[in-house]
């Protein structure tokens, strides 16, 4: 049996006090070689999730449980000093928004080569490498681009530095934050191209973060659902779209806009994710579900198996029985 390359066990994270709580018992698996899909809407806790795997949570915020093993290494258990030399090493990050995750005074060369120079390279060395790694990533004319500042660059262009500093250490393991979000639609798909394209060449274990269910489709292996701050589903992609077991997934998945589908008009999930500092007992669906009982008010429900590669934390498939010890995960 091969050893995953990332486990994240009962992670709990909470505002500095610990009386509110963000992210809470989160756990999860990622093979080597694995494209994990992490989903859910804007609030359900996802770049939280990625930042405290990354050991950058704001001050504000704390880890209170749980562990980070890379590579059967425990990050969380690490001095700061420790795991930032993991950082951007052997665990890399494409952040959410190039424009503010770059410096915009340095050159975008300079930027790659500054990670290069940590595996020991000589400058003149790590800017060669800079150049090959522009290469790698398709930037056009990749000597005369490395000289280039952020803002001389399209935001294509500009995730494509993020990709090639991200790459640069050539990391056991990638977290993308919504990396296509503020991209358009051909520039998009594009960059998605060009992330399967390399991960498929480097074999590189994958979390790629995003609110698109279409993005998940194209792109992953396995889909983890995240719903304020609490696994709500976890499955391969495919049995995620074929067969959804929560409640929010089906919602998710019905909200897709169909062009020549059956439904009249767009479906909505109605209501909002709570606010981290009013969330209901229970079920944190709860509010927001047409399936929802009085045991869903009563306890958070425990995420259990429903077959060997898929497990949900929701009452419903299990008759809204209180989930047997040895059907938890």
């Amino acid at each position: 049996m091969v050893r995953p390359i990332l486990e994240i066990k009962n992670l709990t994270t909470a505002l500095a006090g610990g009386a509110i709580t963000i992210l809470e018992d989160i756990s999860f698996s990622l093979e080597p070689g694995e494209v994990l899909g992490v989903v859910g809407e804007s609030g359900s806790g996802k770049s939280m999730l990625a930042l405290s795997m990354m050991g950058l949570l704001p001050k504000a915020v704390r880890r209170t449980a749980g562990r980070i093993v890379l590579d059967g290494e425990d990050l969380a258990g690490l001095p700061p000093d420790r795991w930032r030399e993991k950082r951007g090493i052997d665990l890399a990050m494409i952040f959410q928004e190039p424009m503010t995750a770059l410096n915009p005074v340095m050159r975008v060369g300079d930027q790659v080569a500054e990670v290069l120079r940590r595996r020991g390279l000589t400058a003149t060395k790590a800017r060669q490498e800079a150049v090959g790694l522009f290469t790698k990533v398709e930037i056009p004319a990749p000597e005369q681009r490395v000289a280039a500042y952020p803002h001389e660059l399209s935001g294509g262009m500009r995730q494509r530095v993020m990709i090639a500093i991200a790459l640069a250490a050539n990391p056991k393991v990638l977290i993308a934050d919504e990396p296509t979000t503020a991209l358009d639609v051909t520039v998009q798909a594009q960059i998605l191209d060009l992330l399967r394209k390399l991960q498929k060449e480097r074999g590189l274990s994958l979390v790629f973060i995003t609110h698109d269910l279409g993005v998940i489709a194209e792109i992953a292996d396995r889909v983890l659902v995240l719903y304020a701050g609490r696994v709500a589903e976890i499955a391969p992609v495919r049995t995620i779209f074929d067969n959804p077991r929560h409640p929010y997934t089906r919602a998710l998945l019905a909200s897709i806009p169909e062009i020549n589908g059956p439904r009249g008009r767009l479906v909505t999930i109605e209501g909002a994710v709570p606010s981290i500092g009013a969330m209901p007992k229970g079920c944190r669906y709860g509010p927001r579900c047409p399936l929802r009982r009085d045991i869903c008010e009563q306890e958070p429900p425990q995420l259990g198996r429903v077959s060997p590669d898929q497990a949900v934390a929701c009452m419903e498939p299990f008759g809204f029985a209180r989930l047997p010890e040895e059907a938890l995960v």
